[in-house]
């Protein structure tokens, strides 16, 4: 696939961990092994890799935890991710990518491989009128967050993978009056429940194939 640029002035950052059996996914563990888990966060990191890719951006860019590994397209800028916590982590991507071109940042995670260049394409276009966009997860938190100029107390501290996590980020985003906008909903890929109903969305898809070759039902 050959990268889109088409001139777009924002940054698309993707905060993943390597797919290593056992690091990751561990939600998945059981129904599926260690290793059938890591099978689908390397897909998943691979779908969400290639939307990114077709989308315009500014520079695209993996915040690594780990090693990257031969599902890393080229023209992606990989930097390992700083900090604690996740929250921690997610404001040092921002800063990092911030201090290499400061210009608006897209950051999204790999857990949901239904993203497609055209939800991405509609967040850098959003900023283009807003200082924040917010893309809920049907778990309560969000699948991506961006920022027109990024501030560190947006995410500072924020208690993250619970139920009102973006209640919280929303409640944060109004206290700082800043223009938002708001995507669809889409649905991190957590537990095995998650992981059929989204590769039915997306039946074409590495993640849905990957999914089929573990051959196992939809859990009850």
């Amino acid at each position: 696939m050959t990268p889109a640029t088409g001139g777009a002035a924002a940054q698309l950052v993707v905060i993943a961990k390597s797919p290593v059996p056992g690091a990751v996914k561990t939600r998945l563990t059981p129904p599926y092994t260690a290793q059938e888990a890591a099978a689908l966060a390397e897909a998943a990191l691979r779908d969400t890799l290639s939307a990114v890719a077709a989308a315009p951006a500014a520079r695209r860019v993996l915040a690594l935890l780990g090693e990257p590994g031969p599902w890393l397209p080229a023209g992606c800028d990989v930097v390992a991710q700083r900090g604690g916590d996740l929250a921690e982590r997610l404001t040092a991507a921002f800063a990092d990518a911030w201090t290499a071109l400061p210009v608006p940042v897209v950051l999204i995670g790999m857990d949901t491989p239904q993203v497609t260049p055209a939800l991405l394409s509609e967040a850098v276009r959003l900023l283009d009128g807003h200082d924040v966009v917010v893309g809920p997860a049907s778990d309560g938190g969000f699948w991506l967050l961006g920022q027109r100029t990024p501030d560190p107390a947006l995410l500072d501290g924020l208690p993250m993978s619970r139920p009102d996590t973006g209640a919280l980020l929303m409640e944060r985003i109004r206290a700082a009056g800043v223009r938002t906008a708001l995507l669809p909903e889409l649905t991190d890929v957590d537990t095995a429940a998650d992981a059929h109903a989204v590769a039915a969305r997306i039946p074409s898809s590495r993640f849905a194939a990957t999914l089929a070759a573990l051959g196992a039902d939809v859990p009850a």
